[in-house]
């Protein structure tokens, strides 16, 4: 037993290093629009955005840890033991490795695309195509998918109607816009910790199972107390800590921004992002709020996007569930031939 807890431990620890990489690589998302407009301080910002992430990771419900952690694979059904752990670890370093790799390029990509690309690579290579719940599989990538399309249309079309209402407007609308992002970017973190964080607590739960230190009754799998409060808390720092890079390429990258695209983008997103997150789809929070960003400086001009950056950023999108469990099968190969 003591081993087994000793495992758990490393784990968990591993775990939650990617979800302070998630909150660090995210809290660009979140926070790029406030500061680049000039609304508030990056301290400020981060530091709302921190604790509203842990506040939406603790109290808004976990339907999304349910998923991940048995929904891909049914962890109840696997046989305990080295490859177990192995595959969990591949999974983690996987995602950990995407999530750095993009953050020193500056590059938004979705730390969840790149969490279950980590997971469906492991899965695959540790215990075969078989146990994975492909149609789960292919229904969370097709949210993905859809997900960052409605945000951006969402976000052009509640521009558009902002543009009419305010046109007559005197230049001091920008303080009341500047006044109401304070709320949506509280609004947005709070959806954001409760869809992104849960995906940590998810795995940390199926681990638990597969090494028999917590057997779930009935057909739900909760998340036990501490692992919310474990994953939330480190969610928050992450994003306390704030990735610069991915904060410049989001907030003057793509054009811009005004307090209205960032009030507007956030609102639109935090809308999608919440949805989702009731539901239980681990959607890319990451890609539908850089989409809505998109949709926002659309709705003025599309030409004041830069495209390019735009391409570049989705291109990255596609690559980082091939790239992550590339890197996780990578690991586990490495693994078993160590422990073998």
């Amino acid at each position: 037993m003591g081993i087994t807890i000793l495992i758990a431990a490393f784990v968990t620890a591993l775990a939650l290093f990617f979800d302070f990489t998630n909150g660090f690589h995210d809290s660009a998302n979140q926070v790029a629009t406030v500061i680049t407009s000039r609304t508030l301080s990056p301290g400020i910002t981060l530091i709302l955005a921190a604790l509203a992430n842990f506040i939406g990771a603790y109290f808004l419900g976990t339907a999304v840890a349910e998923t991940i952690g048995k929904s891909i694979v049914d962890p109840r059904i696997l046989h305990t033991g080295t490859i177990g752990v192995i595959v969990i670890i591949a999974a983690l370093t996987g995602a950990v490795l995407w999530n750095l790799i993009t953050w020193y390029f500056g590059i938004p990509s979705s730390s969840s695309h790149a969490l279950i690309g980590g997971l469906i690579g492991a899965f695959f290579f540790g215990w075969g195509p078989e146990l994975i719940n492909w149609y789960k599989v292919w229904q969370i990538i097709l949210i993905m998918i859809v997900s960052p399309i409605i945000g951006l249309v969402i976000t052009y079309i509640f521009t558009r109607f902002t543009l009419v209402f305010s046109q007559r407007s005197t230049p001091k609308i920008n303080r009341i816009f500047k006044k109401l992002q304070i709320g949506s970017l509280i609004t947005q973190s709070l959806a954001h910790g409760t869809n992104d964080a849960q995906k940590t607590m998810g795995v940390i739960t199926f681990t638990l199972i597969i090494l028999g230190l917590y057997n779930p009754q009935g057909g739900s799998v909760s998340v036990p107390k501490w692992v919310i409060i474990s994953c939330a808390s480190a969610m928050a720092v992450g994003t306390a800590t704030g990735g610069w890079r991915i904060i410049r390429t989001l907030g003057s990258g793509l054009y811009k921004v005004r307090p209205i695209h960032s009030f507007t983008s956030q609102s639109a997103s935090t809308i999608i992002i919440y949805i989702t997150a009731v539901f239980g789809f681990p959607i890319s929070t990451t890609q539908v709020i850089s989409s809505s960003i998109m949709g926002a400086g659309a709705a003025f001009r599309p030409k004041m996007v830069r495209w390019q950056v735009a391409q570049d950023m989705a291109v990255a999108w596609l690559v980082t569930i091939p790239a992550s469990g590339f890197i996780a099968g990578l690991t586990f190969f490495i693994l078993e031939q160590i422990f073998k």
